[in-house]
């Protein structure tokens, strides 16, 4: 289907996904993918609602955990590896630029207070976190800030 002649009826991209669908499309949940989605819906929401006009660059460590943002950007924002709109560009600063058009935003995420890596209770920590950050709100997870309009 061409979608400059229609909407897809398939694509669900304005569900809220659950964290039980972040788990399974991410094999487990975790801070960063939840992070992630939180990011790629609010630029959706508050940048472009149409992922075949928006694109993102994620800004992190080439490889996990800071490489798991961008699966949660990938559902939350609908710029995906297939579709050739997201990349990942290794930094050692973690921030994501979205832009649609001539209009640009730039989301900062606040440090996360990561549990001690001592213990064997350390991935139910990170777990818990990551159910914790999935119910913040926005404000605390991130900044954000629309470039041009």
């Amino acid at each position: 289907m061409d979608h400059h002649e229609g909407k897809c009826r398939y694509t669900g991209i304005d569900k809220d996904y659950t964290i039980e669908d972040l788990a399974a499309f991410h094999g487990h949940l975790g801070p960063y993918i939840v992070l992630g989605y939180r990011i790629g819906r609010y630029a959706r929401k508050n940048l472009c609602s149409d992922p075949f006009q928006m694109k993102a660059e994620v800004f992190c460590q080439d490889k996990p955990p800071q490489s798991c943002l961008a699966d949660g950007i990938q559902i939350g924002s609908g710029c995906t590896l297939g579709k050739r709109n997201i990349q990942i560009v290794p930094s050692n600063e973690i921030r994501c630029h979205f832009t649609a058009g001539e209009r640009e935003m730039v989301i900062i995420p606040r440090p996360i207070a990561f549990p001690s890596e001592s213990g064997k209770d350390h991935d139910l920590l990170i777990e818990q976190l990551a159910e914790e950050m999935y119910r913040m709100a926005d404000a605390d997870l991130f900044t954000a800030e629309l470039r041009r309009d």
